[in-house]
């Protein structure tokens, strides 16, 4: 299916001025007839617990997921009731999205790292409770816990998501997992490297591969923007990503390690002083542009919103069974949506 009711997009992307503002975000999401909504938990004012009620209450139709939360920093019993009321407050349009979290921060809060067997382990403890379960003297590799149960009657069927970058996490989503979230600015090669790992996976798991679904998160930032907007949101995030976990960036997409060693080593990079995306003038940005070869910032949709619709629908046809329009508002990418709405037979938004 590649309708409008697979396409979705980031509440509150980036460092937003006032969580309020997902209230209008989610209101033309519905309009334009996007079917997802997804969180990306921030330790400031991105909350995903909070977050998520809120969309859940200024919405109707569209479907919700956090991607990601981490299934460490609150407890089993907590995770699973925030999941349990919010699958009953949206009338089942709610999915658990989790994920590793970024190295250093997981380190700096004291937290050890998250691995798969942890991220599998908890996944079993979150479908045993929502069915109902007494779970006793639980020992595993999510951690020792006596006691868990949410309530004996319980038996919903709540989605579970992941984050994913490499095999073993992809591994681990098609077989313990309903849907995964891929990183922004994978090559072509990547996505389809990553949706074959899932599907296979699935597949030797005795489930149907179909069932679990692959997103692409791509970034989706047309012409209609200020130049200053689209330097922040193409070469600003990429930028951000290698500040964060460029090795990773650079390994799973076969990209040459020189380059990044060459980003790390420039004066103004080395110096700054927080996220790129978030904190760099414009002009700092058109500098790191110099340091970022084109071929990195391809994978994304850009240029006119025909041609990026045109580039969305390429993801379809490279194998990802849902599109992230990522990086931009609802009302940003509206003339995007009209093109795909175009493009598949749909009338345009009114």
């Amino acid at each position: 299916m590649t309708g409008l009711d697979r396409l979705g997009f980031y509440t509150l992307a980036g460092a937003p001025r006032s969580p309020r503002d997902l209230i209008d975000e989610v209101h033309d999401a519905e309009r334009l007839g996007l079917g997802w909504t997804f969180i990306s938990e921030r330790f400031n004012i991105k909350e995903a617990a909070t977050i998520s009620g809120a969309v859940g209450a200024v919405s109707s139709k569209i479907n919700i997921a956090t991607a990601a939360t981490n299934h460490n920093t609150r407890h089993p019993l907590v995770t699973a009731a925030y999941a349990t009321t919010m699958h009953r407050l949206t009338g089942g349009r709610f999915t658990l999205g989790l994920g590793r979290g970024i190295a250093p921060l997981v380190k700096a809060l004291g937290l050890p790292a998250v691995t798969t067997a942890q991220l599998e382990d908890f996944a079993g403890l979150m479908r045993r409770l929502w069915h109902g379960e007494t779970i006793l003297d639980h020992d595993g590799p999510a951690g020792r816990f006596p006691f868990l149960r949410l309530d004996n009657e319980f038996d919903e069927d709540i989605p579970l998501g992941i984050t994913a970058f490499g095999p073993n996490t992809l591994e681990l989503a098609g077989r313990a997992f309903d849907q995964v979230v891929l990183h922004t600015f994978f090559t072509d090669e990547t996505l389809q490297r990553c949706v074959r790992t899932v599907k296979e996976s699935a597949e030797r798991a005795g489930r149907d591969p179909a069932s679990v679904s692959v997103w692409s998160c791509y970034a989706t930032i047309g012409d209609h923007l200020p130049e200053p907007v689209r330097l922040k949101k193409t070469v600003g995030r990429l930028a951000t990503y290698l500040q964060a976990y460029g090795d990773l960036m650079v390994s799973t997409n076969g990209w040459d390690p020189a380059v990044l060693e060459r980003f790390r080593a420039d004066p103004m990079v080395a110096g700054f002083r927080g996220a790129l995306d978030d904190k760099a003038s414009t002009e700092e940005l058109e500098h790191v542009a110099t340091l970022i070869p084109d071929e990195w910032l391809a994978p994304a949709a850009t240029g006119s919103p025909e041609q990026c619709a045109a580039k969305v629908g390429d993801q379809f046809e490279l194998g990802a069974d849902g599109v992230i329009l990522h990086g931009a508002a609802p009302v940003e990418i509206e003339p995007i949506v009209d093109a795909y709405s175009a493009r598949i037979g749909h009338a345009p938004s009114t």
